[in-house]
């Protein structure tokens, strides 16, 4: 019903510690975190927004429809009762951008709101991308990054987005954003070959799988421009392939040989233009072992832990902590 990674505990209150909630309501999870600050640790309960098979994704309706469902059934799981709260954090939005908005992250807000009321807490709003970039800074033991300058990349199924990140006093980060994919985002590239080759959204475990088989060895040459990409051509081609009588498990690993020298190509571009500086990776495409390996090779870079790459509430818990400590 739900999951619990690592570093999971439950604190009664009597304990003298800070504790934060956090709430993310994507389009494809519903997150809830508790983060306690003293001792550094993380507990998540989670769960995918069902798809139906074939599909490529969720109406935004329908996501909030089984946000709706499952908030109640994994708050529960977290048991808040027997915790103290210092305060909440939540998303309110993809982006920081003034346009940015989704419906589904109205089902997180008002749970928080609805908590706050009734409780007194305080509840710090962020975006999901936010979250995202926090929650790799946390996995990776570089949460002090956000004293400094760094690039993050948030790459999964909405976004392939190149940030510049610095301090900022109201918004913990101040984001910039200096490249993206002009077209396809990688998340979207990867599900579109995945449902091709037959594997149920998301096909991201599966793609990785099957590409781990292949003893192909792809020469690709992105399409960059400046420090943007277009991911179009991975679709295109990876259909030719199947056409072709090209296996499964090759058409995979091109597919994700083809983003893993994307975010290569933005990433040296990032750096010939801005100046080297720490980079960290976030977001599910991130959580991907082949491209994590091919990047960690090629230089040297912070990812994300795989269950801190997925859409989860980690981020904005610590995001809740900062505000309060003002640390």
């Amino acid at each position: 019903m739900y999951s619990a990674f690592t570093h999971a505990v439950r604190m009664g209150k009597k304990n003298n510690m800070s504790k934060y909630l956090g709430i993310d309501t994507s389009n494809y999870t519903t997150s809830l975190a508790v983060y306690n600050s003293t001792e550094n640790s993380m507990f998540q309960s989670k769960k995918l927004l069902p798809v139906n098979k074939g599909s490529l994704g969720l109406r935004q309706s329908d996501a909030v429809f089984h946000h709706t469902k499952q908030l109640p059934v994994l708050i529960e799981a977290l048991n808040l009762s027997e915790i103290s709260l210092n305060g909440i954090g939540v998303s309110t939005r993809p982006r920081l951008s003034g346009n940015s908005y989704m419906p589904c992250f109205l089902c997180g807000e008002g749970l928080a709101r609805s908590l706050s009321a009734v409780t007194g807490l305080p509840v710090y709003t962020t975006s999901h991308q936010i979250g995202h970039i926090l929650a790799a800074l946390y996995s990776a033991d570089k949460i002090e990054y956000i004293h400094d300058r760094f690039i993050a990349f948030h790459v999964s199924g909405g976004t392939t987005d190149c940030l510049i990140c610095e301090p900022d006093s109201e918004r913990v980060i101040k984001i910039t954003q200096i490249g993206t994919s002009l077209d396809l985002k990688a998340g979207q590239a990867v599900d579109r070959v995945g449902v091709v080759l037959g594997i149920q959204f998301p096909c991201g475990k599966e793609i990785e799988k099957m590409a781990l088989k292949s003893t192909e060895d792809y020469k690709i040459k992105p399409s960059i421009k400046g420090l943007n990409c277009s991911l179009s051509g991975i679709e295109n081609k990876c259909i030719r392939m199947k056409e072709n009588g090209e296996s499964p498990e090759n058409i995979a690993a091109f597919c994700l040989s083809y983003i893993y020298e994307s975010i290569k190509a933005m990433t040296m571009a990032a750096i010939d233009a801005y100046g080297k500086m720490p980079v960290i990776y976030a977001g599910g495409v991130m959580s991907n072992s082949i491209i994590r390996q091919k990047i960690l090779s090629q230089y040297e870079a912070d990812f994300a832990q795989p269950e801190f790459s997925c859409d989860n509430a980690s981020g904005v818990a610590i995001y809740a902590k900062i505000k309060r400590e003002k640390i």
